[in-house]
């Protein structure tokens, strides 16, 4: 089993890896002092639009899309992508830089898959060009929402328009005044079985009886300039055609979403872990305690070789969840897509907290980006589904796998 990087992401890395090293990593605290200064709330840095003009300029745009998704994709594999995006992910805001961030990624994805033309003319076309920003409503505060059957925001068709009414959080990009268009899920027709009940409609932001109620904060802080919202819909109308494949299709879409961003994100993981993984070794090196360097007691060391070991399984597991989903499609690597939706978060959390124990008060300061890996890993074992749902229904496949392999051997 070999996943070395191709050369044509050998060079595209190579071309990711000079502009971090000029025009990002240069910028972290910039960035930083920006987006929690109260003043600059929901706020994008005003070096941004120029560092993503760079970017487009250089070809290192829109990397995300595997080549099933042409002609909006570049043609690269999920391999080649995870490759990709363990580089990119290095700095907690870089991927919107490549306009490859969530959840844009996954809502590019749902219209390149199942949009119409018109659809993707009017709103895939321009988050494509980076002109917009989107979000996918599908949490609901009084359900549980890890299961999306579970959703009840009504979509009622009158004549040739769509009313919806319901509540959505943790929405996350709606604060943003980026933010122009949304993919929200609802019941659209409850005679149904259970997986066919739901629809994903488009909402343009503006439209009337649309209301982003509030901005939540994640551990006591907003997730600004995106951040996640906290909305009401009261009798929104919006044309048939916004519609997204049709009616009962929700689930089909949700499903179909999750799985490629499960893994996207799991590798972002394992770039951000590698990351704490170097800054963790040389604060060891330079930092003196008791009479000789962090790196020279045995409790430190051990820490950096479990961080490393911890990085590496990552790494290859979502590796082989990539080469999975080239080889049999989201549907054949649904079990390796719950394992790295498991592990990605808690590996990066683990190795995140070792980083911040080695720093001491800097590592809980906003002088490393440490807290904010520390902080994401844990929100991202809730979000997008807890830990639980994807290890039950892990459980479930693998028992099944086994036995019929027993019975069968």
């Amino acid at each position: 089993m070999g996943f070395d990087p191709s050369e044509r992401v050998v060079e595209i890395r190579a071309r990711l890896e000079a502009f971090m090293d000029k025009h990002i990593f240069p910028r972290e605290h910039e960035y930083e002092e920006f987006v929690t200064d109260q003043n600059n709330l929901w706020k994008t840095p005003p070096f941004v639009r120029d560092l993503r003009a760079k970017a487009r300029e250089q070809g290192l745009w829109n990397l995300f899309l595997p080549e099933e998704y042409k002609p909006w994709s570049l043609g690269l594999t999920n391999v080649e992508i995870a490759h990709i995006f363990e580089t990119m992910s290095r700095v907690t805001w870089a991927q919107t830089i490549f306009n490859c961030n969530a959840p844009d990624r996954g809502n590019m994805e749902v219209l390149a898959k199942y949009g119409s033309k018109e659809q993707q003319e009017k709103w895939l076309r321009p988050l494509l060009d980076g002109k917009i920003r989107s979000a996918y409503a599908m949490t609901e505060p009084q359900v549980a929402s890890s299961d999306a059957t579970n959703m009840e925001l009504e979509i009622k068709r009158d004549g040739d328009e769509y009313v919806l009414n319901g509540r959505k959080w943790w929405t996350t990009g709606v604060v943003s005044p980026d933010c122009k268009i949304m993919l929200v899920m609802g019941k659209s027709n409850p005679e149904n079985d259970r997986h066919t009940q739901h629809s994903t409609i488009l909402v343009p932001t503006d439209t009337p009886g649309f209301k982003v109620e509030r901005a939540l904060k994640v551990f006591g802080g907003y997730h600004s300039p995106g951040g996640e919202g906290d909305s009401s819909f009261s009798d929104v109308r919006v044309p048939v055609e916004n519609m997204i494949k049709g009616e009962g299709c929700g689930f089909e879409i949700a499903q179909g979403r999750l799985g490629p961003g499960r893994f996207q994100y799991a590798m972002t993981f394992v770039g951000l872990a590698q990351r704490c993984l170097e800054l963790m070794c040389e604060r060891a090196t330079q930092r003196v305690a008791f009479g000789e360097t962090l790196n020279a007691k045995t409790s430190v060391q051990h820490e950096i070789a479990r961080s490393r070991c911890d990085i590496e399984q990552c790494r290859l597991l979502v590796l082989e969840a990539a080469d999975k989903m080239d080889r049999e499609g989201p549907n054949g690597a649904k079990e390796h897509i719950s394992m790295v939706k498991i592990v990605g978060p808690r590996m990066a959390e683990k190795v995140a907290s070792r980083a911040i124990q080695v720093f001491g008060g800097m590592g809980v300061s906003q002088d490393t980006l440490l807290p904010d890996v520390f902080n994401h890993a844990r929100f991202c074992r809730i979000a997008d589904g807890p830990d639980e749902v994807h290890m039950s229904q892990l459980g479930k496949l693998t028992i099944r796998r086994v036995l019929s392999e027993l019975s069968n051997g």
